[in-house]
């Protein structure tokens, strides 16, 4: 067992919901002379891991920024590996999802996949439905911009509808009508290849999400550096704008 994790699982004060900006594929097949492609690849083998880890730890959640809105941008070529890769990993994992207890959901745009990579992961979700141990919720085509203005569009409707006063909104109206209505927010945002940036994810969810930025690119991101993550927020006072020491 690794150094950080051992002393995470004595320490006890695990978050309930990880989540993570999966950066740095491409600077990893960079430096490696290899195609983007194969950073992407060899990620899914640290999704994997991670995954892994974080179900055998006891974390509830684990939510990881797959694909975003503004992807949909990158080279047709690029875009059309990523989603084959996803296409075969979800096929190729089902089994091991079930086998660990993973319950598969997905947060974002889904309709933008071609249809018959929507069913094969609908089809994922749909095995997994009943799965007791930790949520794997993929971020796919999601924008957390878009994903705000979905809710305030619903909520629109439901005023026009004559169903919801504009006076009396509260942040539950709008909560529970944000993609990841029903999960908790995240208490730990981790993002690889040092960039220190949210890029468009989880913006209303991570008001007071902790916070930790590595050098590490995603491919070569470890179960050693997952627990240290884990251990650095153990260490933190989580005041959500409260004053330290106070009940």
């Amino acid at each position: 067992m690794s150094y950080f994790r051992t002393r995470v699982l004595r320490k006890g004060n695990l978050p309930v919901h990880v989540a993570i900006i999966m950066d740095g594929n491409g600077r990893w097949a960079r430096r490696r002379g290899m195609p983007r492609t194969a950073g992407h690849r060899a990620g899914v083998k640290s999704v994997k891991r991670i995954v892994t880890a974080a179900g055998e730890a006891g974390i509830k959640v684990l939510t990881l920024y797959t694909f975003s809105e503004e992807n949909w941008s990158r080279p047709k070529s690029e875009i059309s590996a990523i989603m084959q890769l996803l296409y075969e990993t979800t096929k190729r994992e089902l089994r091991e999802l079930l086998a660990r207890n993973v319950k598969l959901i997905a947060t974002g745009h889904i309709d933008a996949l071609s249809p018959r990579r929507r069913e094969a992961l609908l089809e994922a979700i749909e095995q997994t439905r009943d799965n007791t141990g930790i949520v794997l919720n993929l971020a796919l085509s999601y924008s957390g911009r878009t994903e705000i203005l979905d809710a305030c569009r619903a909520l629109a409707q439901l005023v026009q509808a004559g169903k919801l006063d504009p006076a009396q909104f509260s942040e539950a109206d709008l909560r529970s009508h944000l993609y990841t209505n029903g999960l908790p927010d995240p208490d730990l945002l981790i993002r690889t290849s040092g960039e220190m940036r949210l890029s468009n994810f989880l913006l209303w969810q991570t008001a007071y999400t902790e916070l930790y930025v590595t050098d590490v690119l995603w491919p070569d991101f470890s179960e050693e550096d997952f627990f240290r993550a884990i251990w650095e927020y153990q260490s933190r006072e989580r005041r959500f704008g409260g004053v330290a020491g106070r009940s």
